[in-house]
């Protein structure tokens, strides 16, 4: 009863806020909200671990606290608490930092065309094509496809194990570190789509980090530009919906809107997509808290939200809206 709850709740929730009871998806809202949590908890979390090095906060400001009034040497406290393996470290943390403020920076990056009136000719609000036109979608799109992958692969390796193309497509193992039996990916195609886990493990196999850098960019390009033709916002749809609106891009008849916006759109879909790509991988080799698809999806999530609101609260006046 309580794991139907949890599944309705959501689903809601969601349903009032897409009938104007709010802002935005109550789904992204959750996905957004989980993210966040996990790293906040990861930052903060009191539990502590006897990692064999004694005992230690999990969270990694507490432990930095912790680490350097308890132990006497604070210099090699320091560097502890900055790279701790197996729990988050400070590093981590301004990984993350950095990951959110590099997000948001490629955020701004559009191109406005002008737009006017095919009546009246007078000038009216530019249409907006941003860097991250398809926005979270190639990432979601690409997590998708690997978490169907992992799931295909380890339930073929539990059955069918010695199998040479069962192998091919992922081999399976449970460390002794890995919580509650997680299994991880030491070989085939799911090792290779996965991150590596640090930057040893890349210069001790460069081969898996070109490939999974590979992989990831190219996936994300491709689901980006398969996404517009899907979603209605093709080159096409847009000059359609400009002509339902009876608006014009500025210099431009009707029949060559579509020759215009093609030079835009389709290249910020594939490019934006492949930045989606890079930052996420850039945030798995920094070691952010809450992987590198996660971060993404928190930032351009909240972000959305921003743009909502300050849409909405226009009329509230606030200072930092100007």
């Amino acid at each position: 009863m309580s794991a139907s709850l949890c599944r309705i709740g959501p689903a809601v929730k969601d349903e009032l806020l897409q009938k104007g009871y709010g802002l935005g998806s109550g789904i992204s809202l959750f996905i957004a909200t989980n993210i966040c949590e996990t790293i906040v908890w990861k930052c903060f979390s009191p539990t502590t671990i006897n990692s064999g090095r004694g005992t230690e906060f999990e969270g990694a400001l507490i432990a930095l606290f912790h680490l350097i009034i308890t132990r006497p040497n604070k210099v090699k406290a320091l560097k502890e608490a900055f790279y701790r393996p197996q729990l988050p470290n400070v590093t981590n943390l301004l990984a993350t930092i950095l990951v959110f403020m590099v997000v948001i920076f490629f955020q701004s990056f559009r191109v406005d065309l002008p737009v006017v009136s095919k009546q009246r000719g007078d000038q009216r609000p530019p249409y907006p094509i941003k860097l991250f036109y398809t926005s979270n979608m190639p990432i979601i799109l690409q997590t998708a496809l690997v978490s169907n992958l992992y799931f295909l692969s380890q339930i073929l390796y539990k059955r069918f194990s010695n199998n040479i193309f069962v192998g091919l497509l992922g081999r399976w193992e449970e460390p002794e570190y890995a919580p509650g039996g997680t299994s991880i990916p030491v070989g085939g195609l799911a090792y290779y789509v996965s991150p590596p886990q640090s930057f040893l493990d890349m210069i001790s196999d460069p081969f898996h980090a070109v490939f999974y850098v590979t992989f990831v960019l190219a996936t994300c390009a491709l689901f980006s530009k398969a996404w517009i033709e899907v979603s209605g916002s093709s080159a096409r749809d847009v000059a359609k919906q400009l002509k339902d609106q009876e608006l014009l891009l500025k210099g431009h008849r009707e029949p060559s809107m579509v020759r215009e916006l093609n030079r835009y759109i389709p290249t910020a879909a594939a490019f934006g997509g492949m930045c989606i790509g890079a930052l996420t991988v850039c945030a798995d080799f920094l070691g952010a808290i809450g992987s590198g698809t996660g971060i993404l999806l928190a930032v351009t999530i909240i972000y959305q939200y921003f743009e909502m609101f300050l849409k909405e609260g226009g009329p509230l006046n606030l200072p930092f809206m100007h």
